[in-house]
């Protein structure tokens, strides 16, 4: 086994100055293959544009995002049932991740080859992605598990910072690479299978190095089931105030979401930008991601995840407003509408700090899959509100989502004032 990177340092070092052992840098390079493939298949971005392409109104638009976030989030209560009296998580993670590979493998070959049959095409991607969905809901818990144990609390917010700035470097990348293939001259659907083919393989590596973590073993803990962690549900946000403050400001921020599919959209079918402006939409996404990366931990040191959350909230916030504005000021400004996707990143980096490393932070040891399988099961109902936002978006126009969507992130932003303070 290689030696830790922090055994060659001096004892005497203060631990910020420290390396990171072996299983935190699988940690960290994880992090950063799994943002190279999200910077490839960003679901509001590049799916949102598939499907567009494809003629899908804006409904199914919608439910793309939902599956994507509400479905990874909804199994972890019966997940935490399940590893709850288990010492060891990986493996868990590991099978999940053969089901989500594959999964992959099989949205490339149904948006190669069916595109001609664009009922049938969207029908398989999205089963496809229900699948990758659901499996990456039986990994996510598993994952936040290992990475409390091999990372320690004070490092965590180093850690995820890490792990956001390098995945945000590399996701640039992805979004030139995007632009590239999207403006070249591979025909619809190819080169969208080309893109969604190197997100499989980014996908694939940094599953299978997290997989090697050594994971030390947990004290195994009374057997649970899915209905006893059900019937806890309610005596578990009654007991808390500050896990029940935390769950009602991740409630508000999921509902806000409803407008994530649609600014994408609305560029093109309003705003009439070209296709390959979908690669320019990610690098700006990608972008930003690395300077906020660099903002926020420094706010994590100084300030605590609490108002990472109250901060990250302002700049949602943002991104609503700015696609009102820009898209009152007619064509001649799309070029400006990049901040829209700009104040989306920086608000998002700042979110997966925050709301992991506060949840972590509130959670107690001996109840912490309780905590994490309840807030992302209840929290993942709630994602599927673009599938509301594209409702809207058909009735009553894009603009309606956006000005709800603002309404929404204020309302966040004041409720972040219930939530603990040295957490």
């Amino acid at each position: 086994m290689p030696e830790p990177l922090s055994a060659a340092l001096p004892d005497h070092l203060p631990e910020q100055q420290r390396g990171w052992d072996r299983n935190a840098r699988l940690g960290i390079w994880n992090g950063w293959l799994v943002q190279l493939g999200d910077g490839f298949l960003s679901v509001t971005v590049v799916l949102a544009g598939f499907a567009a392409r494809l003629g899908a109104p804006n409904l199914v638009i919608g439910l793309l995002p939902a599956i994507a976030q509400g479905g990874w989030m909804l199994p972890q209560m019966l997940v935490a049932a399940r590893v709850r009296s288990m010492p060891y998580k990986l493996p868990i993670y590991r099978s999940a991740a053969f089901v989500r590979a594959g999964s992959y493998v099989s949205m490339v070959l149904v948006a190669a080859l069916l595109s001609h049959t664009p009922l049938l095409c969207l029908t398989l991607f999205t089963l496809a992605m229900v699948v990758n969905a659901l499996a990456s809901g039986v990994s996510g818990l598993p994952f936040l598990e290992v990475c409390s144990k091999v990372v320690p609390a004070h490092r965590r917010a180093a850690f995820f910072s890490i792990r956001n700035l390098g995945g945000g470097l590399l996701a640039f990348g992805a979004g030139l690479l995007v632009r590239q293939i999207l403006a070249s001259e591979l025909p619809f659907p190819l080169n969208y299978a080309l893109v969604f083919a190197l997100a499989t393989a980014a996908y694939t590596v940094g599953y299978g190095v997290f997989g090697r973590v050594q994971e030390p073993a947990d004290p195994v803990l009374p057997a649970s089931d899915f209905r006893q962690e059900l019937r806890s549900v309610p005596l578990t946000i009654r007991a808390d105030p500050y896990f029940r403050a935390f769950l009602l400001v991740r409630l508000t921020l999921a509902f806000a979401s409803m407008a994530d599919p649609f600014y994408a959209v609305y560029a093109l079918r309003e705003l009439h930008v070209p296709g390959s402006q979908l690669g320019v939409f990610l690098m700006a996404l990608a972008g930003a991601a690395p300077l906020s990366n660099v903002l926020w931990r420094r706010v994590a040191d100084l300030k605590g995840s609490r108002r990472i959350i109250r901060y990250s909230s302002v700049c949602s916030l943002l991104a609503p407003l700015l696609a009102l504005l820009i898209g009152h000021l007619g064509p001649g400004a799309t070029g400006a509408y990049l901040l829209v996707f700009v104040a989306g990143s920086v608000a998002a980096q700042g979110f997966n700090l925050g709301h992991t490393n506060h949840l972590l932070n509130i959670a107690p040891p001996e109840a912490r899959s309780r905590y994490i399988g309840t807030l992302n099961t209840l929290v993942g109902l709630a994602l599927f509100a673009p599938v509301l936002g594209g409702l809207i978006a058909d009735q009553l126009g894009y603009r309606t989502v956006f000005v709800a969507c603002a309404v929404l992130f204020a309302l966040a932003w004041w409720q972040c004032g219930q939530l603990r303070r040295d957490a």
